[in-house]
This record gives structure tokens, sequence and C-alpha cells, in this order.
């Protein structure tokens, strides 16, 4: 809760995440459907938390897509621990999960966001009109999306250029 607290003006207008006991255990109820996944992103040898990431309204059948949500806690913002974190949870979508498509919908205005995802690989559709009420107020979203032959495309990619390992990582994932 204290990571919460400390991260409330960098979460401001973008996300909720719980800040109280009662919200926690309502968040944990809500991971233990079939069409959810999270994973909490650590800061390796401290084990602080650093962020979450979402999976979230999985849909399976002819669709098998999901929505990727994420966030980072203070003072980790902005440290490459979420981006680390999102490529082990994108990964385990695409293998354990077998999801064929990930999207992640973000407010315009979250440049930092919406450069991150590029950064993975993801492309833009477009932009959904008033797609979600947040704040009180309906919101227009870009919508960046992933499939997961381009996610393998992407880290071949990297493994080519040798920008990065392929199992190095600054923060642990667990679900």
């Amino acid at each position: 809760m204290r990571s919460v607290r400390v991260s409330r003006t960098l979460h401001r207008g973008f996300v909720r995440p719980p800040a109280t006991p009662e919200r926690y255990r309502r968040f944990l109820a809500l991971l233990r459907r079939k069409d959810q996944a999270a994973f909490l992103v650590t800061v390796c040898g401290s084990r602080a938390l650093a962020g979450v990431v979402t999976i979230d309204d999985i849909a399976r059948g002819s669709y098998q897509s999901a929505n990727l949500g994420y966030y980072a806690f203070m003072p980790y913002a902005g440290q490459g621990y979420i981006r680390e974190g999102l490529i082990l949870a994108i990964t385990h979508s695409f293998r354990a999960l077998k999801l064929h498509r990930l999207e992640a919908n973000i407010e315009p205005v979250n440049r930092r966001s919406i450069e991150l995802v590029a950064s993975l690989g993801f492309r833009k559709e477009g932009v959904a009109l008033r797609f979600a009420k947040l704040g009180g107020r309906w919101r227009d979203l870009e919508r960046w999306a992933m499939l997961a032959d381009e996610w393998n495309a992407a880290r071949a990619a990297w493994a080519a250029r040798g920008t990065r390992r392929a199992n190095r990582t600054r923060g642990a994932v667990s679900r």
C-alpha cells in the first residue's frame, strides 16, 4: 500500500492501483478468474515492488486475445523495470497462454507509455473515441497491438542485433 501512496502523482489520471487492503483483496480475487493474469515486477536482490503488469479480458475461441495493462511504482518509474516485466509477461502471454494478439489502450497524453509499447514493437491501429470512462470522463484511447508472430520476429531482431540478451532482466516477474 505504501508503493501506491508514494506513486499517486505518477498514476493520477491513468491508473488506480488498489490502495487499501480491501481493494487489494478484490484485485487478487479478480486474478483467480481464467480471463485474467497479473504479474508483480520486482527489483532483483531487494525484491522491492517496481510495478505491475496485467493481462485482462482474455478471450478464447476464435479470438485468442487480451488487453495489456501496466504501471510502475516510485522510485522505479523510468528505470527499465516495467519494460523488462513487459518483455517477460508478453512472452508468457504468447507462449504459455497461447494468445494470438495483445492490445494496449493508452491515452494519447501518456507519451511515455506510448513510447514504451512502440519500442517493444507494438503498432498503432488507431484511436477509439470515448472508449473508456476514466476520472469520471469518457476518454479517447490509442489502440496499440501486437500479434504473436510479430513478437517472435521482434525478439529475433533484438537477438541478431545483440541489443538484448535473451534472458537478461533487471527485475523479476512473479504471477
